[in-house]
């Protein structure tokens, strides 16, 4: 008997066939959304850091213009990227070197994992994610959000009970990074625990052993485009 018979006849493999033709084109969109290799860090100049501390603050009101690559290539390589090509060395410390933590990067065309290494953004989910990342307005308005996310697996010697803890500092480090980064670049920013952790692991297709941690909200500030003449 004809195959096409088989799926006509049993209503089963109707509704098999249906959702498989449904979700067809949701799988080949999401095939479209290509690696971006960034350009690569600029890691001299800047603002001194006492004065970056001085100038360092949490800001709620963005305006939606994108960052240049070179500004996005900077501040991923200041929150996690390699300093020390030899040893592999980040920019942000870890508990025993665990080096566990992911930063995902949400844009309004989708979400991407930063490969650090290799200085690329690496296509995760097509669409505009970046409402998943928290439960705050703006978080959709900004230029980026991110996601810390730690890969518990990488997490040896500890107890089970003692990650959450070096989640938390380890996390806090590279938050600290982009603040001091946003400060010396001008930028806006605002690091964030309320986020729908189940919401957001699924939106960035996260394994049950990854732990959405913190996220944080990067972009310019509403005032410097309203007093540049922009758009807000």
């Amino acid at each position: 008997m004809a195959a096409h018979t088989l799926v006509t006849r049993n209503p089963y493999l109707r509704l098999a066939a249906l959702a498989a033709l449904l979700a067809w084109p949701a799988v080949a969109a999401a095939a479209d959304l290509q690696p971006i290799q960034l350009p690569q860090p600029q890691i001299t100049g800047g603002m001194p850091l006492m004065q970056a501390l001085a100038a360092r603050h949490s800001t709620r009101e963005y305006a939606p213009t994108p960052l240049p690559p070179q500004t996005l290539s900077n501040l991923l390589w200041a929150a996690f990227g390699v300093n020390r090509a030899a040893t592999g060395g980040r920019t942000a410390p870890s508990a025993i070197n665990w080096q566990e933590f992911d930063v995902y990067v949400t844009l309004p065309e989708g979400a991407y994992l930063y490969d650090a290494k290799a200085n690329t953004l690496k296509p995760v989910a097509e669409g505009d994610l970046r409402s998943a990342t928290g439960v705050q307005p703006f978080v959709k308005e900004a230029a980026l959000d991110l996601v810390f996310v730690a890969d518990t697996t990488k997490m040896t010697r500890v107890r089970p009970e003692q990650r959450t803890f070096y989640i938390g500092a380890d996390a806090a480090f590279i938050a600290q990074n982009v603040y001091l980064f946003c400060a010396s670049e001008g930028l806006a920013c605002v690091v964030r625990a309320s986020v729908d952790k189940e919401a957001a692991a699924k939106a960035l297709k996260l394994k049950p052993t990854q732990v959405v941690s913190l996220a944080q909200t990067v972009g310019y500030p509403k005032a410097a485009a309203k007093e540049a003449g922009e758009k807000p």
